[in-house]
């Protein structure tokens, strides 16, 4: 955008937008800053990129804010190069967990890293989120720290890593961080700057009550709070599998924004108090972040792309959330289970920006978000999900209280439609097939107009115990959407579906089922994804303690190498039909 510049990453940068007069007036152990963040990501200042979102979010509150991407965790100078910050450091692996993100389901490396310039592997190091909080706190002593991210939410309680293969305490120990922040952070890290700051006038410390927010507290600074809900300690789930799964069944239940419950767990002779979750964005808010100035590029200080940037560039995040509970996936525990969807007008407003970029191609790649199409859907109880025990939307059934049909959606598209600027609107984000066989109207105009070639959907399996498991569907709402697609959908279109092996609860003749399954329907997969224990997830409990926590019952579980290939071979390759 004209007149917008790269929030700094570099000195350079300070000097360009006129904090610095020149570098010669540099010096290090100076604060020219309010804030810093520091990411495990390149720098792409666009709003899928977490850290350039919420740096673009407090810069748009006041505050002078920096980032440092992906500095050299072996020297304490790579996080000096913008000075000391006035309030904290905000520090994050990135947009997805590092060890998920260096590593496959057979502890084997991965050779990329889409977050990277040039795709460069080695430019984040393990457990990212520990390695730079370390850091950090050696190039500035007394500095404040506060964590975030993914990595930082998924890893908030005592939890089991598949990496170590035992349980870890939570992150907030193991980095020492002052504060974490947890799930989307927009609410929480305004709300904790503004309590650090009132804290640094009055020169006392406390018990931070922000919501989002856990930190370390003695034994007696609970005893002035309310609502307080105690998980078993950290030793306890070490050393017990019953209490593993009893810690995940509590927090499970109290996983929602509605709650006032503040989690306590207790490590040692200290306790991990994490605040009730901060509450959804409205449509407004969610509008006024998405307008903000992103320039939709990576930083000049890269020679080569960010290959994620460039699945991105041209795509409009229409929603964030998730109420699917799938068993596997730690999306709703981090964005939440309430859908916070923008308004149409700014996302066609943002469109229309992205009409008047020179580069913009006339094709729009993606609107949608984790789910397409869940976009502007609601809980008709009071509109939220408020007293609501139902960890998913979705499963067994779809919720008679859930309203999911699309026509915001088809009214967005029918406007965009008639820009002559545009081509093209794709939506390449997922879309729930059981929401889809549901409204033919929405599923009809996006396979006739909004599919590129080929449509991936995410079974995931197709023996209903296994699927039971995951929290997916049953076999049959898969059949209902299949014949649809073939109904709707012309010749030229495929369908790609997801399936993940040595799931819980799979054996090697289950995927053979699944296989025999894809060879007579036609279908074909792009890929197989082993099974990855992610902290804290329902899968995950599944897969260390061996017990399903919906019902005590004893479940398989594939544990071997050899036995997991052999799962992930035993579907692949299919022949591809449509």
């Amino acid at each position: 955008m004209a007149g917008t510049r790269f929030i700094p990453a570099t000195t350079q940068d300070l000097v360009k937008n006129g904090i610095l007069a020149s570098l010669n007036d540099f010096n290090s152990e100076k604060t020219y800053l309010d804030i810093i963040f520091i990411s495990g990501d390149a720098y792409v200042d666009h709003p899928s990129f977490g850290v350039p979102l919420l740096a673009r979010y407090m810069q748009s509150k006041g505050y002078k804010v920096g980032i440092i991407p992906q500095p050299h965790w072996q020297k304490k100078e790579s996080v000096k190069i913008l000075g000391r910050p006035r309030l904290f450091f905000g520090i994050s692996a990135g947009n997805i967990d590092s060890m998920l993100h260096h590593y496959t389901a057979n502890k084997k490396k991965r050779h990329n890293d889409p977050y990277s310039e040039s795709g460069k592997h080695g430019k984040r190091p393990n457990r990212a989120t520990m390695v730079y909080t370390s850091l950090v706190k050696s190039a500035y002593k007394g500095v404040t720290t506060v964590v975030g991210g993914i990595e930082a939410s998924i890893r908030r309680f005592a939890h089991y890593d598949y990496w170590s293969d035992k349980i870890r305490r939570s992150i907030l120990f193991d980095s020492k961080a002052d504060y974490l922040i947890y799930g989307m952070a927009e609410k929480a890290i305004l709300a904790l700057t503004k309590y650090l700051e009132a804290q640094s006038k009055v020169n006392k410390d406390g018990v931070c009550q922000v919501r989002g927010v856990c930190q370390i507290v003695k034994k007696e600074e609970l005893a002035h709070l309310t609502e307080l809900v105690f998980l078993p300690s950290y030793q306890q789930i070490k050393s017990d599998k019953k209490e593993y799964i009893k810690a995940y069944l509590i927090y499970n239940s109290t996983n929602n924004s509605s709650s006032e419950n503040r989690l306590v767990q207790k490590h040692g002779n200290r306790y991990l108090l994490a605040n009730p979750a901060a509450k959804p964005l409205t449509t407004d808010e969610m509008d006024e972040i998405f307008q903000l100035p992103f320039l939709r590029k990576a930083h000049p200080m890269y020679k080569g792309d960010i290959p994620a940037l460039l699945t991105v560039k041209w795509s409009i995040i229409s929603h964030r959330g998730c109420y699917g509970g799938c068993s596997f996936c730690a999306l709703g525990m981090h964005q939440g289970m309430i859908v916070q969807s923008r308004s149409k007008v700014s996302i066609i407003s943002e469109v229309e920006a992205l009409i008047r970029d020179p580069e913009f191609k006339g094709v729009i790649s993606d609107i949608g978000g984790p789910t397409a199409n869940m976009y502007a859907t609601y809980c008709e109880i009071n509109g939220k999900q408020k007293g609501c025990k139902r960890d998913s939307c979705l499963y067994p059934e779809i919720c008679k209280n859930l309203v999911f049909d699309q026509k915001e959606m088809l009214e967005i598209w029918k406007k965009l439609e008639k820009n002559s600027e545009i081509n093209h609107v794709f939506v390449a984000s997922g879309v729930r097939f059981d929401l889809a066989v549901e409204d033919r109207k929405y599923l009809k105009q996006l396979l006739q107009s909004h599919v590129s070639g080929q449509m991936k959907v995410a079974p995931e399996h197709v023996c209903n115990h296994v699927l039971s498991l995951m929290h997916k569907p049953p076999k049959h709402v898969f059949n209902r959407f299949l014949k649809l697609f073939r109904k709707y959908g012309n010749k030229k279109l495929f369908l790609i579906p997801y399936m993940i092996s040595s799931h819980p609860g799979s054996t090697l003749k289950d995927m053979k089922a699944v296989r025999s399954y894809l060879e007579r329907n036609g279908l074909a997969l792009e890929q197989a994804q082993d099974f990855i224990p992610i902290p804290m997830t329902r899968s995950t409990v599944m897969y260390y303690s061996e017990i399903d926590p919906d019902n005590g019952k004893k479940v398989f579980v594939e544990r071997t190498a050899r036995g997991k290939l052999k799962q992930r071979f035993s579907i692949s390759p299919c022949k591809k039909r449509r």
